[in-house]
């Protein structure tokens, strides 16, 4: 390490070496230096129509490669990104923000700066709220230390963190400090082997045991352990919707979501009648649990989340998922009463029909054929997200969607991020006429980068989640010519569809172009829902 690094630079140097390929943002002048750093690093650039865009395009980054990173002035751009930046400390998605700030001296000698809203620590103390680490970058001698304090914040607790860079001290030059000693993050290893002895146990005892996967095990990157689990044991698998895809959707053994009432019936009845869950990194919140709909005993139920396993009523404290998982998988057995999981055949559909409207499970059926291995679907809030339950991703992690903090505006930005971050994957992005109004201008962004997107909208004229809830005049919304951005947008193709046949045809036309983004425009009958979202509806109506 050069003695005479800057600070700037080794922020960028560090960004790279976690996995950091790419920054997102919009340039403001307290942050222009530290963008001409980035101009001269390994790290590319990614400009977004907006700040608050550019976060959600960092979250989708993360969710894909483990690590994302924004970059935006003080004040006006860095305020843009809180609500992204609080779902994705919601959503445990480890974001990187780093805003420009006006220099030391700066601060001191002039109080009337631009963008400023108040003492110049608010900002710092707004993000210590929904970042699990926060760092002022304003004395040289401990900004290194406080650069990898950080980045190892975010990367051990799959959580944002904020980085404050006053820009008269990008170009300051930084001093090495002798590493750290890592802190311990092993499992107390009586604790562990204990619980995995008690699980094993109660397995051998079970007649129809279910695992239900959750969120935690995306972000962990556990899929592959929960995979050679379900492989040696033959035990199925439900996952939560925040959870979705974490277990390939078109193995054998899965049993699709599990949303208590919400959920397809399959994998409530096998859940709900299950003698012993085995839940994995799964967060217990209102939508997992289909509004409370969920019948889940804490009798039969082992939950292994971050840091400790709960079995029954026994707390086995300081035992770490990933720890928990691989000693599991290691040790465990085919179940004695379970046989081989087998594949069900595929339900047939009779797609398309003449002059058919499209519905809601209509146009969900025919996607889930249109899938390809390497496509990731990115679903927005709404009653895409709900429709989306019955679809059946090929790969582990080829699903992202805002489900817990929900979040509208969350699908569009963030597939530029997913697409971006897995460049041999196309991102299939379901989103609602809503949702796309407010962060949709993103896909402007995706045509100048030549991705390949290919963006539904669920068209349904306004915000249907809220309108099977309680309707009103307040749920109707602007209608839009989705199918024409291309004539503002550039290289875009659009394409309007009422039937299915003009869904088959643009389905196959937008997957035979691979240089451009593809948007269709399918409209849908308002007093349609997924099947979910009218269940859902109901609770819902009940308790407003």
């Amino acid at each position: 390490m050069s003695s005479h690094q800057t600070i700037g630079h080794y922020l960028l140097k560090r960004l790279h070496e976690c996995g950091v390929q790419h920054i997102f943002g919009v340039p403001g002048d307290y942050i222009l230096r530290f963008y001409q750093q980035i101009t001269e690093s390994p790290i590319r650039h990614i400009g977004t129509t907006r700040e608050d865009t550019a976060a959600f395009a960092a979250d989708g980054y993360a969710r894909s490669r483990g690590l994302g990173a924004i970059a935006v002035t003080y004040g006006v751009g860095a305020l843009n990104v809180v609500n992204a930046v609080a779902g994705a400390y919601a959503e445990s998605s480890a974001v990187v923000v780093i805003s420009g700030a006006p220099g030391i001296k700066e601060q001191k000698e002039d109080p009337l700066l631009h963008h400023r809203f108040g003492p110049f620590r608010f900002q710092r103390e707004i993000f210590e709220r929904i970042t699990c680490a926060c760092a002022v970058l304003d004395d040289p001698y401990i900004a290194f230390r406080q650069i990898d304090r950080a980045l190892t914040a975010a990367m051990e607790n799959c959580k944002p963190v904020y980085i404050e860079l006053p820009r008269d001290q990008v170009d300051a030059r930084g001093f090495p400090i002798p590493a750290e000693a890592s802190s311990a993050r092993d499992s107390d290893f009586d604790s562990l082997q204990e619980a995995v002895d008690e699980t094993l146990q109660l397995l051998g005892q079970s007649h129809s045991p279910v695992i239900i996967a959750g969120v935690e095990l995306h972000r962990r990157r556990l899929q592959e352990t929960l995979l050679s689990l379900v492989q040696r044991s033959h035990i199925p698998v439900a996952s939560t919707l925040t959870g979705k895809s974490v277990f390939g959707e078109r193995h054998a053994c899965y049993l699709g979501v599990y949303e208590g009432a919400m959920g397809p019936a399959l994998a409530r009845a096998r859940v709900e009648q299950a003698d012993l869950l085995l839940m994995l990194g799964v967060t217990l919140n209102d939508v997992d649990l289909g509004v409370y709909t969920a019948r889940l005993d804490a009798n039969r139920m082992i939950r292994a989340s971050q840091d400790e396993v709960i079995i029954h009523h026994h707390r086995y404290p300081r035992v770490f998922l990933r720890d928990y998982a691989t000693a599991l998988s290691d040790r465990i057995t085919p179940h004695p009463r379970l046989k081989a999981c087998s594949l069900s055949a595929p339900e047939e559909v009779d797609f398309p029909a003449d002059d058919q409207p499209i519905t809601v499970s209509g146009l969900i059926a025919r996607l889930n054929r249109f899938l390809t291995p390497d496509m990731v679907v990115v679903c927005d809030t709404g009653d895409c997200l709900f429709a989306a339950i019955d679809l059946r991703v090929h790969e582990n992690s080829g699903f992202l969607a805002d489900a817990f903090y929900t979040s509208m505006g969350f699908a569009v930005p963030a597939a530029l991020g997913a697409q971006i971050a897995r460049p041999d994957h196309r991102a299939l992005v379901l989103v609602g006429d809503g949702a796309f109004q407010m962060t949709g201008f993103e896909i402007s962004t995706m045509a100048r980068l030549g991705l390949n997107a290919i963006v539904i909208v669920f068209n349904n004229q306004g915000y249907s989640t809220e309108r099977f809830i309680l309707d009103g005049s307040f749920n109707d919304i602007s209608g839009w010519q989705f199918h024409r951005l291309g004539e503002v947008f550039g290289p875009l193709i659009g394409f309007e569809v009422n039937t299915e046949h003009e869904l088959e045809q643009a389905l196959s036309k937008a997957l035979s172009e691979s240089s451009v983004p593809c948007l269709i425009n399918v409209h849908l009958p308002p007093d349609d829902p997924s099947p979910a979202m009218r269940r859902l509806a109901e609770r819902l109506g009940k308790i407003i």
